[in-house]
């Protein structure tokens, strides 16, 4: 198996909770059912935060990855600055749950396929962002958001080059696989209880 199959398989695995992931319905669960452009940056805001607080603290760890950790962290710390360039003020909220899954790794295996994991969660809720802006007439804000979903394909092709050592050790691959998909498992478990706790069917996609 190669990274790249590695990733498809996950993107199959899990395509049902991706695919809500990335419906309105997510957007609805991480705003609380506020789905006003500010609460919708916010909520951006928070994922952007918490991702770059975590890469940030693992490029000072030194475990042969420190460079691309450091990468991440600056791509994201400044999604960041962009997304809270747009609000008066922003206090970072509780820590979502993918990210409290990602930051718990300890192994470096693990850590990469964790964040393969994330930038897949990441993906789908830009994408999200990028359709909620389009219909809000606001344009610049839909295009920075479809931006960062090409900066999660370049930080995806980043771990992949970081992964090449590990591209034929079966034992390594399933290791980060099963980060990948803890990643993905939280986001999804979070977004159903969410919705639950709102009355809401987390089930069909919309």
């Amino acid at each position: 198996m190669t990274v790249t199959d590695l990733l498809e398989d996950v993107r199959d695995e899990l395509n049902t909770e991706l695919s809500r992931l990335g419906s309105s319905k997510s957007l609805y669960a991480d705003t609380d059912g506020e789905m006003e452009p500010d609460a919708v940056l916010a909520a951006m805001a928070d994922s952007a935060f918490y991702a770059a607080e975590t890469a940030e603290g693992w490029a000072e760890a030194d475990d042969g990855y420190a460079d691309l950790y450091a990468t991440v962290a600056e791509t994201v710390r400044a999604q960041y600055d962009a997304i809270v360039g747009e609000l008066d003020a922003h206090d970072p909220g509780e820590r979502p749950a993918a990210l409290a899954v990602l930051r718990g790794f300890d192994d470096p295996l693990a850590r990469l396929g964790g964040l393969l994991g994330w930038t897949l969660v990441a993906d789908e809720k830009a994408s999200q962002a990028t359709g909620f802006f389009t219909g809000q007439a606001d344009p610049n804000t839909a295009g920075r958001f479809r931006d960062f979903r090409g900066e999660y394909e370049e930080l995806q092709g980043a771990v992949f080059d970081a992964l090449d050592e590990a591209a034929g050790d079966d034992d390594a691959l399933a290791e980060v696989r099963s980060a990948a998909e803890q990643v993905v498992g939280a986001a999804y478990d979070e977004y159903v209880e969410r919705l639950k706790a709102q009355g809401v069917n987390p089930k069909p996609v919309c």
